[in-house]
Order: C-alpha cells, then sequence, then structure tokens
C-alpha cells in the first residue's frame, strides 16, 4: 500500500496520462523473416507465428531447417516488435523428426580421415544441431508449441525446449531414436526428464520408442492443455500469446530467465541469481505503469524492448 501512494502521489496528476494513452495500433514486426522451411507470420500484436512449413516431407527436419531454425530465433530474441510465439506445423502432422534421406552424407565421415578426424567432425554436427533447439530456449520471449497429430524424433526435442506446450486429441509424441540406431542427442534426453518429472517415463520411452497419446501427455505434464483439432490448439496457443504479450515484457523476458537458470542450478543459486537481475529491472517504468493501471483500473501500455 505504501508503494501504491508513493506511485500516485509521483503520477496522478497529469503525468499518468501519457503511459496508458498511447495508441493501440498494432505493432508490426519490422525484423524480414524469410526462410525457405519456415514460415513466420505476425497474427496478433507483437506475437508471431514460427510453422514448420514442408508439408510435403511431413515436415522432416532437413539441413535447412537446423540452420534456419537459428537464424529465426536469433533475430526472434532481439525483434522488439515480438513478445511471445507460437510455433505450429503446417499440413497433417506437426512432424516426422529428422529427414534422414537429406541428412545422411552429414554423418558419413570421409574415407581418409582417422578416428580422430571422424569423431571431431561428428561432434561439430552434432553440437551445431543441439544449438537448433537450445536457441529456443535462449530467445527470452515465451514459446508456445501447439502440436498436432505426429510429433516425433527431433519435434521433442523441439518442444521439450519451448517454455509451454499445447496439442490436440489426436496428437502422438515418440522419442523415436532408438528405433534407428542412435541415442537422441539434441535435447530430448536432457530435458523431457525435466519436463514431465517423472524419470523412469522419460526413460521408458527413450529405451521403447513407444507412442505416447495426447491424454497421457497431459497426465505426465508435457502438454498442459488438449484441443479438439489443429484450428483451436492454434488459436488457443495464439490467444495464452496474446495474453503473454500484453504483460510487461520486463517482467515476462525476466521470468523465463530466471526460470531456465533455476531449472539447472540450486534454490539458493537461483534466488542470488534473480536478485541480482532485479537489482536492475526494477529500476524499470514498467513497475510504475503497471501499478497505475491498477489504481485506475485500466490496462497498461508498455514501451517495446
Amino acid at each position: 500500500m505504501l508503494f501504491l501512494r508513493v506511485v500516485k502521489r509521483l503520477f496522478v496528476g497529469g503525468t499518468s496520462t501519457p503511459y496508458l494513452r498511447w495508441a493501440s495500433a498494432r505493432a508490426m514486426s519490422s525484423t524480414s523473416y524469410q526462410y525457405e522451411t519456415l514460415n513466420v507470420s505476425q497474427p496478433r500484436d507483437y506475437v508471431l507465428q514460427v510453422e514448420l512449413n514442408r508439408p510435403d516431407k511431413r515436415n522432416a527436419m532437413n539441413k535447412a531447417f537446423w540452420r534456419e531454425m537459428v537464424e529465426c530465433f536469433t533475430k526472434v530474441a532481439v525483434d522488439p516488435d515480438c513478445r511471445a510465439v507460437v510455433f505450429s506445423g503446417a499440413g497433417k502432422i506437426f512432424t516426422a523428426g529428422l529427414d534422414v534421406m537429406d541428412s545422411t552424407d552429414m554423418f558419413t565421415p570421409h574415407p581418409d580421415d582417422d578416428a580422430a578426424r571422424k569423431a571431431k567432425r561428428l561432434i561439430d554436427v552434432v553440437t551445431r544441431y543441439q544449438e537448433t533447439f537450445t536457441v529456443i530456449e535462449k530467445c527470452p520471449k515465451p514459446v508456445i508449441a501447439a502440436v498436432h497429430n505426429a510429433c516425433v524424433g527431433g519435434g521433442m526435442d523441439l518442444i521439450t525446449a519451448c517454455d509451454i506446450r499445447y496439442c490436440s486429441e489426436d496428437a502422438w509424441f515418440q522419442v523415436k531414436e532408438v528405433d534407428i540406431g542412435l541415442a537422441a542427442d539434441v535435447g530430448t534426453l536432457q530435458r523431457l526428464p525435466k519436463v514431465v518429472g517423472n524419470d523412469s517415463l522419460a526413460r521408458e520411452l527413450a529405451y521403447t520408442a513407444r507412442k505416447m497419446m495426447a491424454d497421457e501427455a497431459l497426465r505426465c505434464g508435457l502438454v498442459s492443455r488438449i484441443f479438439a483439432d489443429r484450428e483451436s490448439t492454434i488459436t488457443g496457443a495464439l490467444d495464452t500469446a496474446s495474453l503473454i504479450a500484453s504483460k510487461s515484457p520486463v517482467a515476462v523476458q525476466g521470468s523465463k530467465v530466471s526460470m531456465v537458470y533455476s531449472r539447472d542450478h540450486s534454490v539458493p543459486e537461483g534466488l542470488q541469481h534473480v536478485a541480482i537481475w532485479n537489482q536492475c529491472m526494477l529500476q524499470s517504468d514498467d513497475l510504475m505503469k503497471a501499478a497505475m493501471a491498477a489504481m485506475e483500473k485500466k490496462t497498461a501500455t508498455f514501451s517495446k524492448l
């Protein structure tokens, strides 16, 4: 209450109105997003939709995809006109995972290389592919996965790097890698146990490559909501993204950074991290704008970040 009284003394009397009467014109991104495998659009204010766009190939992840994901989310991270992202798949399924035929040469060592050089080449490829999904986690903007039908292999690596996961009733999930003779190596084995909070289940899925249907995915916490079909799943994800985008970008992005850090550190370390973060961010104008909007029963409008 003391804080609100201080805010009222500072802002009431004419100085608060510029903050709360800004034009509500739609904020269109000025950043260019042109890709071969991804279709990027802006369906809502401050919300981008990134869609895997190889429907004729079941959205399989080819060599261009692994490169373009890094390029796309590196731009998203610093785009002031984007505050939240919805990731979806075009066509009949979300993704079939790795495009094995397109990627075979990436994993075929040169016949004249010795073991050390073959290993060096392979680890370079794997670590580069890992960054394709880690870049989602590094991006300070929340990313919501909207999954329909099949989410296989690399699709699991992708969605476990996202902040929120929704799916349609016909969705199913599969850690497919053991069926093609390898251990999943771009994120699923590291993130899935933490996402579902059930080490036994995560190991079962990884060792057996069995399918997990939508209802089980909801029960175990892989997804937080189920919708009737692809269209309603994307609409639901866009609605949540719009709600997130209406909040202070300083607060939302700080929350994501802190939660990602805290997942991999102890509670004391996480508390220290957010204290250091907020020693700067608490000086933001967003705190005052939110307080004034609450007192005046209005919706706050926040500056771009």
